[in-house]
């Protein structure tokens, strides 16, 4: 149906641009040269009438001939130019090149369209989801075919300790902080399924104490294994970093990419959209995000979706601090304790980046909680113990506030 469509409004646009060539290349009506024309000689007999009647002299009729006779000059060659233009063959060539422009695109059509495709309606689209969804591979079969990611080449000392590092967990299997460091420097070298395995075992060594990061990390490393396909392991994995914790932005994002894969847009959008709103901002899954939620929403049904402005959330950082010295002490310790306790809320219930994680390590001694910014360094160190840059920054943050 849609193809019969098609040629009909092409039809329709063709006939509209052919008619005026074709019109130009038949009976036209008479050019205005030729009415001027006969208007001119008309006027000629008419000088010669009132010479003969003596309205005029033989002076004035000599002078209205030279005038006519220069208009019925111009006037004709008008009407010569008007005659060749009918026949110039640039219209005929106009039609030529129209006709194998629609020739052109029936072939390109027939290459490139589908033609015979029918109508989708809502339940074959879904059905046809739930089919893509059935036949994923598995996760072996996603791995033996799954493309690797390119690394340099480390260095020989660093790969030497890298053997030693495997060697030793595998003399202590159950050392929790051999297998984290293993699947850290094992994602660093991209053996992705060898960095999979080793955060598995910590997740099963860890048991209940796992905790949604771990899964989340687990579930990242499977899927990155697969080649980025969410196979029915990575899907779990993600299922039980979402019971530990229903708001983990890491596996909410990884359910939405999970409904894209397998076709189904309506359902990844409210996630993606949500996790849009809540930022922050510098979070790792919002810039894909930001850049697919206008097609995602508009493949969703949801064309007049607007998508919210990148925003800053506040944090209490050097220069606020540093204003507020300028308060009473009274005011000054309160706004301070404030614009913490904000941040550390905010870090608690949305995440946050690195460097915020590093501005409440290094706020927290400021309003004389040391202790507590040490369970918060633990903390942040076991959040981001597969990313050296963030731990660096971290631990540079906790030199700074004097917790090491």
């Amino acid at each position: 149906m849609f193809w019969i469509i098609c040629a009909a409004l092409a039809g329709m646009v063709t006939v509209a641009i052919a008619a005026p060539l074709l019109r130009r290349q038949g009976d036209e009506a008479e050019p205005a040269a030729a009415y001027d024309l006969r208007v001119y000689r008309d006027q000629l007999r008419e000088v010669g009438r009132d010479l003969e009647r003596g309205v005029i002299d033989q002076t004035d009729a000599e002078r209205l001939r030279v005038e006519i006779g220069r208009k019925v000059l111009a006037a004709d060659r008008a009407l010569q130019r008007a005659v060749s233009g009918q026949r110039s063959p640039g219209g005929w060539v106009a039609l030529v090149a129209l006709a194998l422009l629609l020739v052109g695109a029936f072939f390109l059509y027939q290459r490139l369209g589908q033609p015979d495709r029918p109508d989708a309606p809502i339940a074959q689209r879904i059905a046809d989801a739930q089919a893509l969804y059935d036949s994923r591979p598995t996760q072996t079969e996603a791995e033996a075919r799954g493309p690797q990611p390119e690394r340099p080449e480390p260095d020989a000392e660093y790969t030497a300790l890298i053997d030693q590092l495997r060697e030793v967990v595998q003399k202590n299997p159950n050392d929790p902080r051999g297998l984290e460091l293993l699947a850290e420097h094992e994602e660093r070298l991209g053996n992705l399924v060898a960095a999979k395995d080793a955060q598995r075992r910590l997740v099963a060594l860890r048991g209940d104490q796992a905790s949604a990061e771990d899964l989340a990390r687990l579930a990242g490393l499977t899927i990155e294994a697969a080649g980025g396909l969410i196979t029915s392991d990575g899907e779990k994995a993600v299922a039980e970093a979402l019971a530990r914790d229903p708001r983990n932005p890491q596996a909410r994002f990884m359910v939405g990419l999970l409904h894209l894969q397998n076709g189904r847009p309506d359902r990844a959008f409210p996630i993606w959209a949500g996790l849009l709103a809540e930022g922050p901002e510098s979070a790792p899954w919002i810039a894909p995000i930001r850049a697919a939620i206008s097609d995602l929403a508009w493949l969703a049904g949801q064309p007049d979706y607007t998508p919210p402005e990148p925003s800053t959330l506040p944090g209490p950082d050097a220069d606020a601090i540093a204003a507020a010295q300028d308060l009473p002490p009274e005011e000054r310790q309160k706004m301070i304790e404030g614009m913490v306790k904000g941040l550390e809320s905010r870090l608690a219930t949305q995440g946050g980046t690195p460097e915020e994680w590093a501005r409440l390590i290094s706020s927290l001694p400021v309003i004389g909680q040391q202790d507590h910014a040490k369970a918060v360094l633990g903390e942040a160190r076991q959040r981001f113990s597969g990313n050296q840059p963030a731990l660096d920054l971290i631990e540079a943050a906790a030199k700074q506030a004097g917790l090491e």
